[in-house]
């Protein structure tokens, strides 16, 4: 079954990032981006813009009526994973696939406790630059999804028939037969990258040079690597060193999300990263010294707004 209408919901920088892509490859009405009313009059009212470019979107309320679709592409931060749970219903149909694009290990779990677990592919969103200020995206890599089912060693239909679409749609993509370690390995970079990356007020250029902030971001990695043995993960240098060679491909004027909230004076995602780190290591009654010190900073660094 192909994959004809897609709707995102979440337009920060992922959302724009691959809508702004996929508008461009799709015929207009079969592109939807779900908004609640106060949303959708300030996109209609201000734009959004993706290097430079205008983005053209359909915009749905979660309260309208429409054919489902056949792909849902979650791109929202985890704060506001619920609302966007409840938001997609009218969107999920028999056929209906989801990816969550969100940070995290946890989201799929979490979609999973209300729609089919069946319908939800593990995802992984990485290698992207992009900034988001306003209304404004920019970007120099574009990164790809990487995707696939949970269970390990599987290439599913469902995944077949995401990968044709994006293949049509040119999206820049991966299929990974094991996405649990996959995504304990972005959530690895996105421990020391985001972090310390917000901590030290800085860019990707702080930590892809040799220096006390790159010492610290490894170090938090490298606290996460301990706590995959624990969960049955197994990380290894090897995967950090697969992860670092795809933070040495961005822009080093550019930052992570994390970064770009606590400059904007925004509420971060740091209970996603270190919060998480903390409370596995609190399970396994394991000392991780730097992210709680990367955890505490950051909450103090938010007080301060």
């Amino acid at each position: 079954m192909e994959i004809k209408k897609v709707s995102i919901i979440g337009l920060g920088a992922l959302g724009i990032l691959f809508g702004h892509h996929l508008s461009k490859k799709m015929p207009y009405a079969d592109l939807r981006i779900i908004a609640d009313r106060d949303r959708i009059k300030r996109y209609e009212n201000e734009h959004v813009y993706c290097n430079g470019e205008r983005s053209k979107f359909t915009y749905m309320t979660p309260e309208q009526l429409c054919e489902p679709a056949d792909l849902i592409i979650i791109t929202v931060k985890y704060d506001g994973l619920t609302d966007a749970i409840q938001a997609i219903h009218k969107h999920v149909g028999e056929n209906t696939i989801i990816l969550s694009a969100l940070n995290g290990i946890t989201s799929e779990v979490v979609i999973g406790q209300v729609y089919e677990i069946d319908k939800i592919l593990y995802c992984v969103a990485q290698g992207m630059d992009a900034v988001k200020v306003g209304n404004q995206l920019s970007y120099d890599h574009m990164g790809l999804l990487c995707f696939g089912e949970r269970e390990p060693g599987i290439i599913s239909e469902t995944v077949q028939r995401v990968a044709a679409f994006f293949e049509k749609m040119e999206v820049p993509y991966e299929v990974d037969t094991n996405m649990v370690k996959r995504q304990w390995g972005k959530f690895m970079l996105n421990v020391g990258v985001n972090q310390t990356v917000a901590v030290y007020e800085s860019n990707y250029g702080k930590v892809q040079s040799e220096g006390q902030a790159r010492d610290m971001m490894l170090a938090a990695m490298r606290e996460v690597i301990a706590l995959s043995e624990k969960e049955g993960i197994f990380l290894t240098e090897a995967d950090l060193d697969y992860w670092l060679s795809i933070l040495a491909t961005l822009n080093p004027d550019g930052k992570p999300s994390l970064a770009q909230d606590v400059e904007a004076n925004r509420h971060s995602e740091v209970e996603l990263f270190a919060g998480t780190v903390l409370e596995i290591a609190e399970k396994h009654r394991v000392s991780t010294p730097v992210n709680k010190k990367l955890y505490d900073r950051i909450k103090i660094m938010e007080s301060l707004y």
